[in-house]
C-alpha cells in the first residue's frame, strides 16, 4: 500500500472512530480496542469476562458531556397522574395499617380515598397507562380480598363503597358445552319473544352451562339485586327506544352494583370510562361522580346504545362497540369487509373480552326468559328503591341529613352512591327516604348554610344532660347552648339539638348564598302524605329548635 493510500486509510479509520463515539453507535465495541490497552488473553472460550468500561478506557468518551452518554430516551417524565397514584398508595397503606389494628371504619375511609385518587389519576394521563391499569387492578383486588376477610363484604353496597365488577374475570374465559343443553336451548330460543335477536352457538351454550353451575350464585345475586333498579331501568330503556333485554348489559357490567369499578377504571352500574361518561353528561367533581348515579348512568347508557345502533344497524355490533369502543369495531369491519359480529369473532379481529361479552349477554337473556329451566324462577327480588329528592342549597353532610331524617347513614349512602366523600355539594339533588323530603327541607332552612357541611343534629335521650351531650360530640355545653339559643342548660327527652363541629378540611367550596328555598320532588307511586316538619318554639329558648314529628301514615 503506497503512502497516499495509507494516509487515506488512516483518515478513514479516524472518521469511523469519531463517528461511532459521537453518535453512540450500538456496535462501538468493534472499534474501541484501538484506543484501549491490550487486555489479557481469554482464559477459555466460555469464560465470563466483564468487558472493560468504555467510559474509563476511551479518552474520547472521558471528555464527552454526560448528556450525550445518557439514555437518549431519558427517564419517563412524571405527571400529575403519577403523583396521584403515589398518594393513592399512601392511602392504601394507611388503610392496611388501620385494618391490621382492627380499625375497620378508618380502613374503609382510607381504601375509599385510595380508589378515589386512582380514578382521578386516570384523567391526569399517568406516564405508563398500562402499568396504571395493572396497579389499579391489584389495588381493587387487594381491597376486595380484605373486604371478604374482615371488612364485611355483605355491607359494601349498603355503605356505598367501591366493589369489583363480579363478572370481569370471566370475560377472558370460555367454558365447555353440555351436549344435553343444545337441543333444549334451541327450542327455548325458538319459543322466546325478544326485542333483541337471539342466537345459539357453542360459546353461548358454554356460558349458559357456567351460569347454571359454578356461576349460578353470581347470577342469582345479581337478579335479586336488580329489583332495586329494574323498574327505573325498564322505564328508561323504553323511553330511549332500545330493547328491554339490554338490561343484561348492566348485569354483565356490574351485577347492578352502582359503585362497581373495573381494572380499566370504568365505574358505575354501566361501567363508563370518565371521558365516555362525560360525552353523555356524566360529570365528575372531587365530591361526586355521576357515573355512580344509577338513574343518570342508565339514561346515558341507553342513549349511547341507541347511538351505536344508529351507526352500525346491528344490535350485536352495537353491544360489542359498547364494550370495546366504536372505533375498534369500525376498523374490524373495514379490515374484513364483514359487518357481522360472529364473522368478526371467528376472524379474531376483536378483543378477546369483546368476543365473549356478546355471548354472555345472550346467555343471560335466554336464561331469564326461561327462568324455570335454570333455577331462576320465584326469586325474591329486592324491593324497588323509592325516595324523595331534595335539592341541596349549600354543601351538606350526609351525617347531618341522616340525623334529621332518622335514616341510617348506610341506607342514605346507598340512595346516593354518586356522593363520594360524605358531603353533598351545593345544587345536588339528594335522595332521602320516601316521606322525609319535607322534613329535611324544613330543618335545613333553620341551620346556617355555612355550617351544614359539618354540624350535626342530636336527639336527646332519656335522662341525658347537656354536659353528657357535649362530651359525646367533643364540645362544650356552652357551645351547644349558643348554637341552639338556649337560655338554660335544661334539655328534655326527644329534643333535637344542633351540635356545632369543626368544618371538614376537604369540604367543597361554597358559592354565594342565593336562596333559602328547597325544592322537594316525590318519586313514589303511592298517595301517602309526606311527613310534616314543624318548628316548635320552646319557652326556654330564644329561637325555634327543630322538632320533627311525622304525620300518621
Amino acid at each position: 500500500m503506497d503512502g497516499r493510500m495509507k494516509t487515506l486509510f488512516s483518515f478513514f479509520l479516524l472518521a469511523v472512530a469519531v463517528f461511532t463515539v459521537g453518535c453512540g453507535y450500538t456496535q462501538q465495541s468493534r472499534f474501541q480496542m484501538s484506543f484501549l490497552p491490550t487486555g489479557p488473553p481469554p482464559v477459555s472460550p466460555v469464560a465470563d469476562i466483564t468487558p472493560p468500561s468504555v467510559a474509563h478506557g476511551n479518552p474520547f468518551l472521558q471528555q464527552m458531556p454526560a448528556l450525550l452518554l445518557a439514555d437518549p430516551l431519558g427517564p419517563k417524565r412524571r405527571t400529575h397522574g403519577d403523583a396521584l397514584i403515589q398518594k393513592a398508595d399512601q392511602a392504601f397503606n394507611r388503610g392496611k395499617k388501620s385494618y391490621q389494628s382492627n380499625d375497620v371504619a378508618n380502613a374503609r375511609v382510607e381504601f375509599d380515598s385510595a380508589i378515589d385518587l386512582m380514578l382521578e389519576a386516570s384523567d391526569e394521563n399517568p406516564a405508563d397507562r398500562e402499568e396504571y391499569y395493572d396497579h389499579l387492578d391489584e389495588m381493587v383486588e387487594a381491597i376486595h380480598r380484605l373486604d371478604l376477610a374482615g371488612l364485611g363484604a355483605s355491607a359494601t353496597l349498603e355503605q356505598g363503597k367501591f366493589e369489583k365488577a363480579p363478572l370481569e374475570d370471566i370475560l377472558q374465559m370460555t367454558f365447555p358445552v353440555d351436549p344435553r343443553l343444545k337441543d333444549r336451548v334451541r327450542e327455548e330460543v325458538a319459543s322466546s319473544v325478544s326485542q333483541l335477536p337471539l342466537s345459539v352457538n357453542d360459546t353461548v351454550l358454554g356460558y349458559i352451562n357456567y351460569f347454571s353451575n359454578r356461576g349460578h350464585g353470581t347470577i342469582v345475586a345479581a337478579i335479586q339485586r336488580s329489583g332495586r333498579y329494574r323498574p327505573m331501568i325498564q322505564r328508561i330503556l323504553d323511553e330511549e327506544g332500545v330493547p328491554q333485554e339490554l338490561i343484561h348489559l348492566a348485569q354483565a357490567e356490574s351485577g347492578f352494583i352502582p359503585r362497581a369499578v373495573s381494572r380499566a377504571a370504568a365505574g358505575g352500574m354501566w361501567q363508563f370510562l370518565v371521558w365516555r361518561g362525560q360525552q353523555y353528561g356524566l360529570m365528575q367533581t372531587r365530591y361526586t361522580d355521576e357515573r355512580m348515579d344509577p338513574e343518570k348512568a342508565t339514561r346515558a347508557a341507553a342513549h349511547h346504545l341507541r347511538d351505536l345502533y344508529s351507526e352500525f344497524g346491528d344490535w350485536y355490533l352495537a353491544i360489542a362497540a359498547y364494550n370495546c369502543g366504536p372505533g375498534v369495531v369500525e376498523r374490524a369491519v373495514e379490515r374484513t369487509g364483514y359487518a357481522d359480529f360472529w364473522e368478526l369473532r371467528s376472524r379474531g379481529v376483536l378483543p378477546a373480552e369483546t368476543t365473549n361479552y356478546v355471548p354472555i349477554i345472550l346467555a343471560m337473556t335466554i336464561m331469564e326468559k326461561n327462568a324455570g329451566e335454570y333455577g331462576l324462577e320465584g326469586l325474591q327480588l329486592d324491593p324497588p328503591l323509592e325516595y324523595d329528592t331534595v335539592e341541596i342549597s349549600a354543601p351538606t353532610s350526609l351525617s347531618l341529613v341522616a340525623d334529621i331524617t332518622d335514616m341510617p347513614l348506610s341506607e342514605l349512602s346507598a340512595l346516593n352512591p354518586a356522593v363520594l366523600r360524605g358531603i353533598a355539594p351545593e345544587s345536588y339533588s339528594l335522595h332521602v327516604a320516601k316521606g322525609t323530603g319535607n322534613q329535611l327541607a324544613a330543618a335545613l332552612q333553620l341551620i346556617p348554610a355555612e355550617h351544614r357541611d359539618s354540624w350535626r343534629m342530636h336527639r336527646v335521650g332519656v335522662g341525658e344532660t347537656l354536659a353528657a351531650t357535649g362530651k359525646l360530640f367533643g364540645t362544650t355545653p356552652t357551645t351547644i347552648m349558643a348554637a341552639n339559643h338556649l337560655r338554660s342548660p335544661e334539655i328534655m327527652e326527644g329534643d333535637r339539638l344542633l351540635i356545632p363541629a369543626i368544618a371538614r378540611a376537604e369540604a367543597p367550596a361554597r358559592t354565594a348564598w342565593r336562596s333559602r328555598s328547597v325544592t322537594v320532588t316525590h318519586r313514589t307511586k303511592g298517595k301517602t302524605p309526606p311527613a310534616k316538619s314543624t318548628a316548635v318554639v320552646n319557652p326556654r329558648r330564644e329561637a325555634p329548635v327543630i322538632v320533627a314529628r311525622s304525620a300518621p301514615r
